[in-house]
């Protein structure tokens, strides 16, 4: 479903059909009662309490990039720690509801069960509209610490032109867009969405990384693809991920019962092996914390 990133970005290597089709999406429907309690946190675009609770800590967030741009992470330093960030794009446009009411499922529990079954903690990368169409399972995805929740845009429309055929989002409406986001996902009963943010399709130029860095995010991208969209072949997938993962690694994922039908296999494959060879699982947050801020 990761489209090919155009000027500054990384890439995938999808077409634009494959793009403007897939529209994933991942949920569950319970939570752990000890995730339940756990403390609000401001959404970035919200100055933080004078003095804020010692409870609350602020996630690791990327110094700023040049020219009030928002700064970029595609991977952590290749140490000898062995860690790799398992990240699930949860992509339901803004204009999606008609196919989502004619019983198009753009969740996919059993892949998050698993995740669980597992205990492999995970980045969620959710549009606010899929917020809006799954509310429960983007609560309960949102309140197990096993997880993080973070920013796929509002309407996943494109954030630069040509971005293989989706709608674009317009300059003075990109913040709106990101910031509309975090509004669904406090409705939805979010608590702390995390100040990341992944470009609908990868794509972003100077413009857009300016538009967004009011928000106070971090550009998260990728430097695995696994290429799962209209997968059909589970270990082929698995192969991919497994031959292109390096300490530090951003795998980009999908969770869909229609679109990335055979992600959940590939995880149940990719897991063992990966901790085989002496990999840990973490979320980004983990990874971007390695960096002491810096880019």
């Amino acid at each position: 479903m990761i489209p090919p990133v155009r000027r500054l970005a990384a890439v995938s290597v999808l077409g634009a059909s494959v793009l403007g089709a897939v529209l994933t999406a991942c949920g569950t429907t319970e939570a752990p009662r000890a995730a339940r309690q756990a403390p609000a946190r401001p959404s970035p675009s919200t100055p933080s309490p004078a003095r804020p609770s010692p409870a609350v800590s602020r996630p690791p967030t990327l110094a700023p990039g040049p020219a009030g741009q928002a700064p970029v992470f595609a991977h952590a330093p290749r140490t000898r720690d062995k860690t790799v960030a398992l990240t699930f794009d949860a992509d339901m446009t803004a204009d999606q509801g008609a196919r989502a009411a004619a019983g198009e499922r753009f969740d996919n529990p059993e892949l998050i069960a698993a995740l669980r079954a597992s205990k492999v903690p995970a980045t969620v990368f959710m549009t606010g509209r899929w917020a809006e169409e799954y509310p429960v399972q983007a609560r309960t995805i949102g309140l197990d610490p096993l997880f993080e929740v973070a920013n796929h845009s509002y309407s996943h429309h494109a954030f630069t032109d040509d971005c293989y055929g989706l709608p674009t989002v317009e300059p003075d409406a990109m913040r709106a867009d990101v910031e509309r986001a975090y509004a669904a996902f406090r409705k939805a009963g979010v608590p702390d969405a995390m100040p990341y943010f992944r470009f609908p399709g990868g794509c972003y130029d100077r413009q857009a990384l300016r538009a967004v860095h009011g928000t106070g995010v971090t550009a998260v991208q990728w430097d695995v693809v696994s290429g799962d969209a209209f997968a059909t072949d589970a270990d082929a997938v698995a192969r991919q991920v497994l031959e292109g993962v390096k300490p530090g690694s951003v795998v980009v994922m999908h969770c869909t019962r229609s679109a990335a039908p055979v992600t959940e296999r590939a995880v149940r494959a990719i897991v063992p092996e990966l901790r085989r060879r002496g990999y840990r699982f973490v979320k980004v947050s983990e990874l971007i914390g390695a960096t002491g801020g810096h880019r």
